[in-house]
Protein backbone atom coordinates (compact mmCIF):
# COMPACT_ATOMS: atom_id res chain seq x y z
CA UNK A 1 0.00 0.00 0.00
CA UNK A 2 1.34 3.41 -0.94
CA UNK A 3 2.03 6.07 1.65
CA UNK A 4 -0.89 8.13 0.35
CA UNK A 5 -3.33 5.23 0.68
CA UNK A 6 -2.11 4.52 4.21
CA UNK A 7 -2.73 8.15 5.16
CA UNK A 8 -6.22 8.04 3.66
CA UNK A 9 -7.03 4.81 5.52
CA UNK A 10 -5.77 6.27 8.79
CA UNK A 11 -7.85 9.42 8.27
CA UNK A 12 -10.96 7.36 7.51
CA UNK A 13 -10.54 5.31 10.70
CA UNK A 14 -10.12 8.52 12.70
CA UNK A 15 -13.27 10.04 11.18
CA UNK A 16 -15.29 6.91 11.94
CA UNK A 17 -14.00 6.83 15.52
CA UNK A 18 -14.84 10.50 16.06
CA UNK A 19 -18.30 9.88 14.61
CA UNK A 20 -18.93 7.03 17.05
CA UNK A 21 -17.81 9.20 19.99
CA UNK A 22 -20.02 12.05 18.78
CA UNK A 23 -23.04 9.75 18.54
CA UNK A 24 -22.45 8.52 22.10
CA UNK A 25 -22.19 12.12 23.27
CA UNK A 26 -25.39 13.12 21.49
CA UNK A 27 -27.31 10.14 22.90
CA UNK A 28 -26.10 11.05 26.40
CA UNK A 29 -27.52 14.60 26.24
CA UNK A 30 -31.00 14.98 27.76
CA UNK A 31 -33.57 15.75 25.10
CA UNK A 32 -31.12 15.20 22.23
CA UNK A 33 -32.86 12.08 20.90
CA UNK A 34 -35.55 12.72 18.29
CA UNK A 35 -38.24 10.04 18.55
CA UNK A 36 -40.24 8.81 15.54
CA UNK A 37 -43.33 10.96 15.00
CA UNK A 38 -47.03 10.17 15.00
CA UNK A 39 -49.12 13.05 13.69
CA UNK A 40 -46.34 15.41 14.72
CA UNK A 41 -45.88 14.06 18.27
CA UNK A 42 -43.45 11.41 19.57
CA UNK A 43 -44.62 7.85 18.91
CA UNK A 44 -44.65 6.09 22.29
CA UNK A 45 -46.54 3.02 21.09
CA UNK A 46 -45.00 -0.18 22.40
CA UNK A 47 -44.61 -2.46 25.40
CA UNK A 48 -42.52 -1.01 28.23
CA UNK A 49 -41.24 -2.22 31.60
CA UNK A 50 -39.29 -0.88 34.58
CA UNK A 51 -36.23 -2.92 35.59
CA UNK A 52 -35.66 -1.98 39.23
CA UNK A 53 -36.80 -2.70 42.78
CA UNK A 54 -39.18 0.28 43.10
CA UNK A 55 -42.17 -2.01 43.58
CA UNK A 56 -40.50 -3.40 46.69
CA UNK A 57 -39.54 0.01 48.10
CA UNK A 58 -39.21 3.43 46.45
CA UNK A 59 -36.54 4.42 48.98
CA UNK A 60 -33.02 2.91 49.21
CA UNK A 61 -33.17 -0.42 51.02
CA UNK A 62 -31.05 -3.45 51.80
CA UNK A 63 -31.91 -7.07 51.07
CA UNK A 64 -34.35 -8.52 53.60
CA UNK A 65 -36.06 -11.79 54.40
CA UNK A 66 -39.44 -12.55 52.88
CA UNK A 67 -42.48 -14.12 54.56
CA UNK A 68 -41.68 -16.61 57.34
CA UNK A 69 -41.20 -20.28 56.39
CA UNK A 70 -40.57 -19.51 52.72
CA UNK A 71 -36.79 -19.39 52.92
CA UNK A 72 -35.30 -17.25 50.15
CA UNK A 73 -38.54 -17.28 48.17
CA UNK A 74 -40.02 -13.76 48.02
CA UNK A 75 -36.98 -12.37 49.84
CA UNK A 76 -36.58 -8.64 49.21
CA UNK A 77 -33.74 -7.60 46.87
CA UNK A 78 -31.74 -4.51 47.82
CA UNK A 79 -32.23 -1.33 45.81
CA UNK A 80 -30.67 2.12 45.45
CA UNK A 81 -34.07 3.79 45.44
CA UNK A 82 -35.77 6.07 42.93
CA UNK A 83 -36.73 8.99 45.22
CA UNK A 84 -34.99 12.27 44.55
CA UNK A 85 -33.02 13.00 47.72
CA UNK A 86 -33.46 9.42 48.94
CA UNK A 87 -36.25 9.92 51.51
CA UNK A 88 -39.98 10.51 51.15
CA UNK A 89 -40.88 13.64 53.23
CA UNK A 90 -43.68 12.26 55.41
CA UNK A 91 -45.30 14.19 58.22
CA UNK A 92 -44.69 12.60 61.62
CA UNK A 93 -48.18 11.09 61.76
CA UNK A 94 -48.01 9.77 58.20
CA UNK A 95 -44.60 8.20 58.79
CA UNK A 96 -46.11 6.25 61.68
CA UNK A 97 -48.84 4.96 59.34
CA UNK A 98 -46.25 4.01 56.74
CA UNK A 99 -44.38 1.94 59.34
CA UNK A 100 -47.63 0.26 60.34
CA UNK A 101 -48.29 -0.54 56.68
CA UNK A 102 -44.82 -2.08 56.34
CA UNK A 103 -45.37 -4.32 59.34
CA UNK A 104 -48.47 -5.77 57.66
CA UNK A 105 -47.20 -5.87 54.07
CA UNK A 106 -47.68 -9.61 53.55
CA UNK A 107 -51.43 -9.40 54.17
CA UNK A 108 -52.46 -5.75 53.64
CA UNK A 109 -50.60 -4.67 50.53
CA UNK A 110 -53.33 -4.04 47.90
CA UNK A 111 -51.15 -5.88 45.37
CA UNK A 112 -51.41 -9.04 47.48
CA UNK A 113 -55.19 -8.74 47.25
CA UNK A 114 -55.12 -8.18 43.46
CA UNK A 115 -56.54 -4.68 43.78
CA UNK A 116 -55.71 -2.14 41.08
CA UNK A 117 -52.26 -0.59 41.56
CA UNK A 118 -52.99 3.13 41.34
CA UNK A 119 -50.53 5.72 40.03
CA UNK A 120 -47.55 5.80 39.84
CA UNK A 121 -47.23 2.14 40.90
CA UNK A 122 -48.88 1.07 37.63
CA UNK A 123 -45.64 2.06 35.85
CA UNK A 124 -43.06 0.10 37.89
CA UNK A 125 -44.92 -3.06 38.84
CA UNK A 126 -42.86 -6.12 37.82
CA UNK A 127 -45.12 -6.55 34.78
CA UNK A 128 -44.95 -4.95 31.33
CA UNK A 129 -47.47 -2.36 30.23
CA UNK A 130 -48.44 -1.28 26.74
CA UNK A 131 -49.00 2.22 25.39
CA UNK A 132 -51.42 2.55 22.48
CA UNK A 133 -52.15 6.05 21.22
CA UNK A 134 -53.09 8.36 18.38
CA UNK A 135 -52.62 12.12 18.29
CA UNK A 136 -55.56 12.79 20.62
CA UNK A 137 -56.20 9.63 22.63
CA UNK A 138 -54.06 7.24 24.67
CA UNK A 139 -54.56 3.98 26.57
CA UNK A 140 -52.06 2.30 28.87
CA UNK A 141 -52.75 -1.35 29.68
CA UNK A 142 -50.84 -3.40 32.26
CA UNK A 143 -50.40 -7.16 32.30
CA UNK A 144 -51.19 -7.00 36.03
CA UNK A 145 -54.89 -7.64 36.74
CA UNK A 146 -55.94 -6.11 33.42
CA UNK A 147 -55.32 -2.61 34.83
CA UNK A 148 -56.04 0.10 32.25
CA UNK A 149 -55.50 3.84 32.18
CA UNK A 150 -57.26 6.13 29.71
CA UNK A 151 -55.44 9.42 29.13
CA UNK A 152 -57.56 12.23 27.76
CA UNK A 153 -56.08 15.24 25.95
CA UNK A 154 -59.22 17.34 26.42
CA UNK A 155 -59.57 20.23 28.85
CA UNK A 156 -59.30 18.77 32.40
CA UNK A 157 -62.50 18.45 34.38
CA UNK A 158 -63.03 17.32 37.99
CA UNK A 159 -63.24 13.56 38.41
CA UNK A 160 -66.88 12.48 38.88
CA UNK A 161 -65.79 9.92 41.49
CA UNK A 162 -62.54 8.85 43.16
CA UNK A 163 -61.13 5.55 41.86
CA UNK A 164 -58.08 3.32 42.21
CA UNK A 165 -56.55 4.58 38.95
CA UNK A 166 -57.79 8.16 39.20
CA UNK A 167 -58.42 10.45 36.26
CA UNK A 168 -55.56 11.26 33.86
CA UNK A 169 -55.23 14.24 31.53
CA UNK A 170 -52.30 14.50 29.14
CA UNK A 171 -50.54 17.22 27.18
CA UNK A 172 -47.28 17.53 25.25
CA UNK A 173 -44.42 19.78 26.34
CA UNK A 174 -42.05 19.44 23.41
CA UNK A 175 -41.27 15.72 23.20
CA UNK A 176 -42.37 15.07 26.80
CA UNK A 177 -45.77 13.58 27.55
CA UNK A 178 -47.07 15.22 30.73
CA UNK A 179 -49.93 13.50 32.56
CA UNK A 180 -51.76 15.08 35.50
CA UNK A 181 -53.53 12.59 37.75
CA UNK A 182 -56.21 13.35 40.33
CA UNK A 183 -59.37 11.67 41.59
CA UNK A 184 -57.46 8.85 43.32
CA UNK A 185 -59.23 7.03 46.14
CA UNK A 186 -56.24 6.96 48.51
CA UNK A 187 -56.39 3.18 49.01
CA UNK A 188 -53.43 2.20 46.83
CA UNK A 189 -49.88 1.81 48.13
CA UNK A 190 -46.86 3.02 46.19
CA UNK A 191 -44.88 -0.16 46.92
CA UNK A 192 -44.67 -3.28 49.08
CA UNK A 193 -42.97 -1.26 51.83
CA UNK A 194 -46.23 0.53 52.62
CA UNK A 195 -45.45 3.96 51.16
CA UNK A 196 -48.73 5.68 50.39
CA UNK A 197 -50.69 8.90 49.84
CA UNK A 198 -54.24 10.00 50.59
CA UNK A 199 -57.16 10.73 48.28
CA UNK A 200 -55.88 14.33 48.22
CA UNK A 201 -52.81 13.34 46.17
CA UNK A 202 -52.05 15.12 42.92
CA UNK A 203 -49.50 13.45 40.67
CA UNK A 204 -47.74 14.81 37.59
CA UNK A 205 -45.98 12.25 35.39
CA UNK A 206 -43.48 12.89 32.59
CA UNK A 207 -42.60 10.38 29.85
CA UNK A 208 -39.70 11.51 27.63
CA UNK A 209 -38.20 9.42 24.78
CA UNK A 210 -34.47 8.97 25.51
CA UNK A 211 -33.55 6.42 22.83
CA UNK A 212 -35.40 4.03 20.49
CA UNK A 213 -35.85 1.57 23.36
CA UNK A 214 -35.89 3.76 26.47
CA UNK A 215 -38.22 6.30 28.08
CA UNK A 216 -37.23 8.59 30.94
CA UNK A 217 -40.01 8.56 33.52
CA UNK A 218 -40.61 11.05 36.33
CA UNK A 219 -43.51 11.47 38.74
CA UNK A 220 -43.99 14.34 41.17
CA UNK A 221 -46.31 13.61 44.12
CA UNK A 222 -48.03 16.34 46.11
CA UNK A 223 -50.27 15.70 49.11
CA UNK A 224 -50.11 18.21 51.97
CA UNK A 225 -52.09 15.90 54.29
CA UNK A 226 -49.34 13.23 54.14
CA UNK A 227 -46.12 14.94 53.01
CA UNK A 228 -44.30 18.07 54.15
CA UNK A 229 -43.51 19.04 50.53
CA UNK A 230 -43.86 17.69 46.98
CA UNK A 231 -41.35 14.96 46.05
CA UNK A 232 -40.27 13.16 42.93
CA UNK A 233 -39.28 9.74 41.64
CA UNK A 234 -37.47 9.00 38.37
CA UNK A 235 -36.39 5.89 36.46
CA UNK A 236 -35.84 4.55 32.95
CA UNK A 237 -38.45 2.38 31.25
CA UNK A 238 -37.29 -0.13 28.65
CA UNK A 239 -39.01 -1.36 25.53
CA UNK A 240 -39.73 -5.09 25.40
CA UNK A 241 -37.95 -5.93 22.17
CA UNK A 242 -38.69 -9.63 21.73
CA UNK A 243 -40.10 -10.48 18.32
CA UNK A 244 -43.20 -11.94 19.98
CA UNK A 245 -43.51 -9.35 22.78
CA UNK A 246 -47.08 -9.10 24.05
CA UNK A 247 -49.09 -8.73 27.22
CA UNK A 248 -50.10 -12.08 28.66
CA UNK A 249 -52.99 -12.68 31.01
CA UNK A 250 -52.46 -12.23 34.75
CA UNK A 251 -55.94 -12.33 36.27
CA UNK A 252 -54.93 -12.64 39.91
CA UNK A 253 -58.29 -12.43 41.71
CA UNK A 254 -58.52 -16.20 42.15
CA UNK A 255 -54.95 -16.24 43.53
CA UNK A 256 -55.98 -13.85 46.31
CA UNK A 257 -59.24 -15.46 47.44
CA UNK A 258 -57.71 -17.51 50.27
CA UNK A 259 -56.02 -14.36 51.64
CA UNK A 260 -59.15 -12.26 51.29
CA UNK A 261 -61.68 -14.71 52.74
CA UNK A 262 -59.56 -16.71 55.17
CA UNK A 263 -61.49 -19.46 56.94
CA UNK A 264 -64.55 -18.72 54.81
CA UNK A 265 -62.71 -19.62 51.61
CA UNK A 266 -63.39 -23.03 50.13
CA UNK A 267 -61.57 -24.35 47.11
CA UNK A 268 -63.62 -25.41 44.13
CA UNK A 269 -64.16 -29.18 43.93
CA UNK A 270 -63.58 -29.02 40.17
Amino acid sequence: MSKRLRLLATALVAVLALGAVAMQFIEAQPGAYMAPRLDGQPDLNGIWQAMNTANWDLEPHSAQAGPPRLGALLSIPGGLGVVEGGTIPYTREALSQRRENASRRWSEDPEAKCFLPGVPRFVYLPYPFQIVHSSDFMVMASEYAGAVRTISFDTPEPAPVDTWMGQSYGRWEGDTLVIEVAGLNGLAWFDRAGNYASLNARIVERFTPASPDRLSYEATIEDSTVFTRPWRISMPLYRRAEANAQLLEFKCVEFAEALLYGEHYKESPF
